[in-house]
C-alpha cells in the first residue's frame, strides 16, 4: 500500500511540473506576472507533495 501511495505522489508531482511549465510558457509573453504566479504557486505545491511523500515513507507502515 505505501508503494502505490508513494507512486501516486510522483505521478502527481509530475504532472503539477508540467502544467506548471506549460502554464508559466503560455501565459509568460503577455502576462508575465500571471506567469510568475503561476510558477510560484505550482513550486509550492510541489514542494508540499514532496514533503508529504517524505512523510509517508517515513512513518507509514504497512500491515503484514
Amino acid at each position: 500500500m505505501k508503494k502505490i501511495i508513494v507512486r501516486i505522489l510522483l505521478v502527481i508531482i509530475v504532472l503539477i511540473v508540467i502544467a506548471t511549465i506549460i502554464g508559466y510558457y503560455v501565459y509568460e509573453p503577455d502576462k508575465p506576472w500571471l506567469a510568475f504566479y503561476i510558477a510560484c504557486c505550482g513550486s509550492v505545491f510541489v514542494v508540499n507533495l514532496i514533503i508529504a511523500t517524505f512523510f509517508v515513507n517515513k512513518n507509514f507502515k504497512d500491515k503484514k
